[in-house]
């Protein structure tokens, strides 16, 4: 990564941390949809960039989650497993333009962001909440948070990618 690189992931790092830590932890629509747009992170990491770097952001960014939240743990090990299998979704999001690393979040079709952004999210969202409640007799409460949750992040998400994206 160059210089340039270095200092935008690192401002987006602490700006999404920030803005989760501050302002969205503290949104609980019907008692279970949560936004967790820290993810964002992990999204539109540079995809050339070293994957165990990212993987260890991931961690740190849902470790960050979690002290400030005192969730024991559950933010680290979600964020660090999307950021594991970012590769294989990427693959299936975006297929032969992923492997020539001609990908652009910000260019690609929009079937293709939604399917790649959808996948991370509920990914993260089933691991988080899973952690989180940790009984099988609550599947219905964890597939209910997950699938509201989900929705809203990816709406959120979708929307900062929009708002951000630079204008060619």
């Amino acid at each position: 990564m160059w210089n340039n690189e270095i200092l935008i992931n690192t401002i987006r790092f602490l700006v999404l941390l920030l803005v989760q830590v501050i302002l969205l932890n503290h949104i609980n629509l019907f008692g279970y949809v949560n936004p967790y747009v820290y993810i964002l992170f992990i999204i539109v990491f540079p995809f050339s960039a070293n994957k165990s770097l990212l993987i260890l952001l991931a961690f740190l960014l849902g470790l960050g989650i979690d002290i400030f939240g005192d969730s024991g743990g559950v933010h680290a090990a979600a964020s660090a497993f999307i950021a594991y299998v970012r590769p294989a979704f990427l693959k299936i999001s975006f297929g032969v333009s992923y492997e020539y690393n001609m990908v652009k979040i910000s260019k690609s079709v929009i079937g293709e962001r939604l399917t790649y952004i959808s996948l991370m999210v509920f990914t993260h969202h089933l691991i988080l909440f899973s952690l989180e409640i940790f009984n099988f007799n609550h599947i219905l409460l964890i597939l209910r948070s997950t699938l509201f949750s989900g929705i809203f992040s990816v709406v959120l998400i979708f929307c900062t990618i929009l708002l951000f994206s630079r204008r060619n």
